[in-house]
């Protein structure tokens, strides 16, 4: 591995490790996007290799996903539930090589992220409404 694959690799690992958990659940769902658009483009390609590779890692993704959720709250049962449906369906899109359940779970994916990523905003605002010496975290205000 060259010095610069490898500075990116660390710079990767950094970023994961130190990434909030909100943030690191809208990157588990980018990766898990993105390999299902990398699989597309195999399958039409007819790269069956890669496509099935690109699969297994949006499977896995997913796996991660089911396994992280607290199961003290009722939306984790909905959601443990919807995530065994998009790992059928990964499996099925696998076996078949069909874009359209990879289109179906993408669409999940992206919408499950999106909704996410609006929750964490929410909070956000909320958080700097009710505490707002927190909105200038960081900032130097000195002039």
């Amino acid at each position: 591995m060259n010095v610069n694959a490898q500075a990116y690799d660390n710079y990767k690992k950094t970023t994961v490790e130190t990434a909030a958990p909100g943030k690191l659940l809208l990157m588990l769902y980018d990766g898990a996007i993105r390999n299902i658009d990398n699989a597309k483009e195999a399958i039409r390609q007819k790269d069956i290799n890669m496509a099935h590779n690109q699969i297994i890692k949006a499977e896995d993704i997913v796996l991660e996903l089911t396994a992280s959720l607290n199961m003290d709250y009722e939306v984790s049962n909905h959601l443990s539930r919807l995530y065994e449906y998009l790992h059928y369906q990964l499996v099925q899109a696998n076996l078949e090589k069909d874009i359209q359940k990879l289109d179906e779970v993408r669409e999940f994916l992206a919408d499950l992220r999106n909704t996410w990523e609006e929750a964490m905003k929410k909070t956000a605002v909320s958080s700097r409404r009710d505490n707002p010496s927190r909105s200038n975290a960081g900032l130097n205000l000195r002039g």
